[in-house]
């Protein structure tokens, strides 16, 4: 193993490079600012330029894909056998099921000498019979070839440890939880014009009094749109509410019923601004932030809606319930339960005065839990000590 902070190969795998732009970004170059040699993995697409050019690192494009694929998903691991022999990295690290399984396998086969998997989210939590078996095989090969393994909430942690059986040796939770922590910076209201708030705002026809909830996401079932879009149908106010779903549709995975559907798509007041790379102004436009997912590790989307100071409203599961607490800095409720979901949107309808002020509380409770710096430093020391 090469000396800490010199000359440590780092291979990092995710199954689509968006997870590299968006999930871990800034990390990788501050690793190799630190002194290692970085290289990244994962499917083809738009955003691999661009983490090469904003990391600094080596990139390789193999073509994972997040669906169940026996032949090509074969086919990726010998590809990424043949990387590992080629690189010999010091230290793999995967994110992602698909390339935590495939990454994970092909590390151990070659015997890299740090495997390291980091959960973020289970989607087996959503299935039942035959696919529940295979992604819960999956899972214990990843975690039997990995040599430590990093859900990254401690909620996630504890669902694995009761349903996987795996020692505490092998689990860790990085620091409060979070993969990348939240950059406190970039993610601040003070930074953002109040002209682009009012900017967009008049794109969508949406008045200053107006009241806006924003989902920001993938807009597919089990993020709970089809529950979100009818609460938000019901709910009485003396203003005029706005819901704003910024995010892509993702019908070959999880459509959404076809009566929200057409809902979405024929309702004045329901907005679809589509994948925004930069979703600070539309948190600056928003009211209040709503986030009913059915199943989560450590979102960081609640993480950059608190910093930006915005109530929230979100799911009572996994990652969201280590953030939000109830009454004190926001709401929860249950999964999959429209009428509870309801119930809190028109509560905070009707106590604008707990807006702001759960909004600073929030804000407050991630300064202190999950800065960025935090977060990579720990990680750091964990590569550097290998």
């Amino acid at each position: 193993m090469s000396e800490a902070g010199t000359g440590i190969k780092l291979l990092r795998v995710t199954t689509v490079p968006i997870s590299l732009q968006l999930l871990l970004r800034g990390q990788m170059k501050y690793m190799r600012e630190r002194g290692l040699k970085v290289i990244t993995v994962s499917a083809d697409g738009p955003e691999v330029q661009k983490v090469v050019e904003a990391e600094g690192v080596e990139h390789h494009v193999i073509p994972f894909t997040r669906k169940i694929s026996i032949v090509r998903d074969f086919h990726c691991l010998w590809l990424l056998i043949q990387l590992i022999k080629k690189e010999k990295p010091d230290i793999i690290h995967t994110h992602t099921p698909k390339a935590g399984l495939i990454g994970m396998v092909a590390g151990w086969i070659c015997r890299t000498p740090k495997r390291y998997h980091t959960v973020a989210g289970m989607p087996l939590m959503e299935y039942n019979g035959l696919t529940r078996l295979i992604l819960n095989l999956t899972e214990h090969i990843t975690y039997f070839c990995a040599h430590r393994v990093f859900p990254n909430s401690n909620n996630l942690r504890r669902f694995i440890e009761q349903n996987f059986s795996y020692s505490s040796k092998k689990l860790a939770v990085i620091g409060h939880g979070s993969s990348n922590g939240i950059d406190l910076n970039y993610f601040s209201r003070s930074i953002i014009p109040i002209k682009e708030r009012d900017s967009l705002r008049q794109q969508l026809s949406i008045q200053k009094h107006d009241f806006v909830w924003l989902f920001v996401g993938r807009i597919v079932g089990d993020k709970g749109i089809n529950e979100l879009v009818n609460a938000f149908l019901k709910l009485k106010s003396t203003h005029k509410q706005h819901l704003v779903l910024v995010g892509s549709f993702e019908p070959e995975l999880d459509q959404l019923n076809p009566d929200v559907l057409k809902m979405i798509e024929s309702h004045s007041n329901v907005h679809l601004p589509g994948f925004q790379e930069d979703v600070r102004p539309w948190f600056l436009m928003a009211d209040a932030f709503v986030f009913p997912s059915y199943r989560e590790g450590f979102p960081n989307v609640i993480l950059q809606a608190a910093a930006m100071n915005l109530p929230i409203i979100a799911s009572d599961i996994n990652g969201c319930n280590e953030i939000v607490v109830h009454n004190k800095n926001g709401w929860l409720v249950e999964p999959k339960n429209e009428i509870a979901l309801q119930n809190a949107m028109q509560h905070a309808l009707d106590k604008p005065d707990l807006l702001s002020k759960f909004g600073e509380e929030i804000r407050s409770e991630i300064e202190q839990k999950f800065s960025q710096d935090k977060i990579w430093e720990t990680i750091w020391q964990l590569y550097s000590n290998s």
